[in-house]
C-alpha cells in the first residue's frame, strides 16, 4: 500500500516538468510552436509548486490563498503570452512561409 502524498511528491513532479521544459527549449531550436509549448509547460510546473505550497503550508504562518492568487496571475500572463506568440507566428508564416527558428535571425526592425 502506498503512503500519503506529501509536499515532496508535488515538488518532485514540478521539478521534473520544469526540467522537461528546459530540455525541450534547448534541444528543439527548429520549431517555434514546440518552443511556445515548452514555455507553457514551464509556467505550469511553477503553478503546481505554488498550489502545493499554498496547500501544505501552515495557515497560521501565512495566507493559504496566497499561492493560488499567484497562480491566477501566472495563468493570465501565460494566456497573453500564448495569444501574442501565436499571432507573431501567424504573421511570420504569412511573410516567410516558414516558422523555422534558424531563419528568424535575419529579421530587420
Amino acid at each position: 500500500m502506498l503512503g500519503p502524498i506529501t509536499l515532496a511528491h508535488f515538488l518532485t513532479l514540478g521539478a521534473i516538468l520544469f526540467a522537461l521544459s528546459v530540455l525541450g527549449i534547448f534541444l528543439n531550436r527548429r520549431n517555434l510552436i514546440v518552443l511556445l509549448m515548452a514555455i507553457e509547460l514551464m509556467l505550469l510546473a511553477v503553478n503546481l509548486n505554488f498550489v502545493a505550497f499554498s496547500h501544505y503550508l501552515d495557515p497560521k504562518l501565512s495566507d493559504p490563498m496566497a499561492g493560488q492568487v499567484f497562480v491566477f496571475f501566472i495563468l493570465t500572463v501565460a494566456a497573453a503570452e500564448s495569444a501574442i506568440g501565436l499571432a507573431i507566428l501567424v504573421v511570420l508564416f504569412r511573410n516567410r512561409e516558414s516558422i523555422a527558428v534558424e531563419e528568424l535571425d535575419v529579421l530587420k526592425g
